[in-house]
């Protein structure tokens, strides 16, 4: 007997093989809403208090009134019979974190934590919903404060130290007790998906918390944390604000990527608006430059330059590497809008709450020097750079880490760089790390989503194409962890216009690093005319 949440979601043999003792006992149970309902009465938190505990049957939408507007989550539609579980638990004498367990009734016997995104203190309750309705008991925090301000942070270090990596762990702990409490057994398999932020959460968990997990799928990873702030607030003092001689106005920034694209689009070996390798790119913009007399669709040399600079490394004060450029291709998603409009970046307030204390301070006045003073600080080891996975590989977890390679929030090279950094730190060739870690670029994709590339690849449920594991990443995982059959590569779906409505467009294997897609033969729009080379 299937569910209505199975039926509407095709769910693969994989999701249910193996536990259908869980199910029947769940699933079918006349005592599951009764069960949730005496819950609180049950449940005990060390330092946490059970502020709700409801049934939440499919088809219902969950209103959050008084939801943290920064958080721009005021509802979630839920498509499976749970148990919906709030609590608070302190972290320290003036610190604590808000999180939530939801239970489905059709539990497979898998755990799953949710991660959270930029300064971020907010549930994802999109991606608890999408772990649940696949049968995880999922669990999310509001990583220890509530909405995306930076402001929680000024003079309260274990705010901090919640954002750089205890809340997240605090919760993984917390959910794994109410899942057994509830369930009366324990899980069978943990997980942990999130992207962005939550990428580096991922990565944190992979360096300092091995044992919390048996799989992990880390999305666009804002690791280098530390530099990649200085870097993603350096792009308003290069620009300047609009009407500067150095500001670049956004309806050139179309023209610019058209200019990217003659330039590189033929890398992979075929005109198709991806590029396939952008670390391949080596963008010139010196054919932008206003000719005499011309006055539209051009760049003055003044702006030339600032287009350089934006596809340029960042340098530390000493002239030494901080951060990886922007990657060409960008400036086709998000990075105009969130980088290039002359307006201070929403992570400046790292700067502002963390580095200087200083609510007063200037994102305009940013020099190399803060570099220098925001890296050398790095609060409770925020930066995630540790490339020792030893424990990891030790315990026998899986990382699968992904990045878009048009991620228009975080550099795409910042991942490469990590794999190798990985790899020298263990000694480990690329095969050896095969084993554990997986690194995949998706080319096309922006920022955990969107972008001219097959993008859907299942990291959300919004971005869900098929829940078969060449096509999905946290399906991949789970067969990966359960039946040690690792992805070779993952598929990708590019819709026409980015609608599922309008049909599929292409599908494109995206291939596992070190290996590249290159063009073959054929119809670019079937996946046998590409391989990883």
């Amino acid at each position: 007997m299937r569910t209505a949440s199975n039926i509407a979601f095709g769910i693969l043999p994989l999701l249910v093989s193996g536990f259908q003792g869980y199910n029947k006992s769940f699933e079918y149970g006349r005592g599951f809403e009764r069960r949730c309902a005496s819950l609180a009465n049950s449940l005990h938190i060390p330092d946490g208090e059970v502020v709700l505990t409801e049934f939440v049957p499919a088809g219902s939408v969950l209103e959050f009134p008084n939801s943290e507007p920064t958080c721009n989550r005021t509802s979630q539609a839920v498509t499976t019979d749970l148990c919906r579980v709030a609590m608070t638990v302190a972290t320290s004498n003036q610190s604590g974190l808000y999180m939530e367990s939801w239970l489905p009734k059709a539990w497979t016997g898998r755990f799953l934590s949710t991660g959270n995104g930029g300064l971020g203190g907010c549930i994802q309750y999109e991606d608890v919903e999408y772990a649940a309705s696949l049968g995880f008991a999922a669990v999310g925090t509001n990583n220890g404060h509530d909405g995306m301000s930076g402001k929680f942070y000024l003079n309260n270090p274990d705010v901090i130290e919640d954002y750089a990596y205890r809340a997240l762990h605090t919760g993984v702990v917390v959910g794994k007790e109410v899942t057994k409490s509830f369930y009366k057994r324990g899980y069978t398999k943990s997980y942990y998906l999130g992207c962005s932020s939550g990428g580096r959460q991922g990565l944190k968990e992979a360096q300092d918390f091995p044992d919390d997990f048996d799989g992990i799928v880390a999305g666009d990873p804002a690791i280098s944390f530390n530099n990649l702030t200085s870097w993603s607030c350096h792009f308003l003092p290069l620009t300047g604000v609009e009407g500067s001689p150095t500001f670049v106005p956004l309806d050139m920034w179309s023209i610019i990527h058209q200019d990217i694209l003659d330039q590189c689009d033929e890398l992979d070996g075929v005109r198709d608006g991806v590029i396939e390798s952008p670390d391949l790119c080596n963008y010139v913009p010196d054919g932008l430059l206003c000719s005499q007399g011309q006055t539209s669709d051009c760049l003055s040399a003044t702006q030339v330059e600032t287009v350089r600079g934006v596809y340029a490394p960042l340098l530390g004060e000493d002239g030494s590497f901080s951060y990886p450029r922007m990657a060409p291709g960008t400036e086709g998603t998000e990075a105009p809008a969130a980088y290039y409009a002359g307006l201070p970046f929403d992570e400046s307030d790292w700067f502002r709450y963390v580095v200087f204390n200083d609510s007063n301070w200037d994102p305009l006045s940013l020099v190399p020097a803060n570099y220098t003073t925001a890296s050398v600080q790095n609060p409770f080891n925020v930066e995630t750079w540790n490339g020792d996975l030893s424990g990891l590989q030790e315990k026998g977890v899986k990382l699968l880490h992904y990045h878009g390679s048009v991620d228009g929030i975080i550099s795409s090279e910042i991942s490469p760089l990590y794999y190798e950094h990985v790899s020298q730190t263990m000694g480990l060739s690329p095969t050896e790390l095969d084993d554990f870690y997986r690194f995949f670029r998706i080319a096309g994709m922006g920022h955990c989503s969107g972008g001219p590339g097959a993008s859907f690849i299942g990291n959300t449920k919004a971005n869900l194409a098929s829940l078969n594991p060449d096509e999905n990443v946290l399906m991949a995982m789970v067969r990966w962890v359960e039946e040690d059959i690792a992805p070779e590569t993952i598929t990708g779906t590019s819709y026409v216009n980015g609608t599922k409505a309008a049909g599929v467009g292409f599908k494109r294997a995206h291939c596992r690093w070190p290996y590249r897609n290159v063009y073959q033969s054929g119809d670019p729009t079937v996946e046998s005319s590409w391989s990883c080379v």
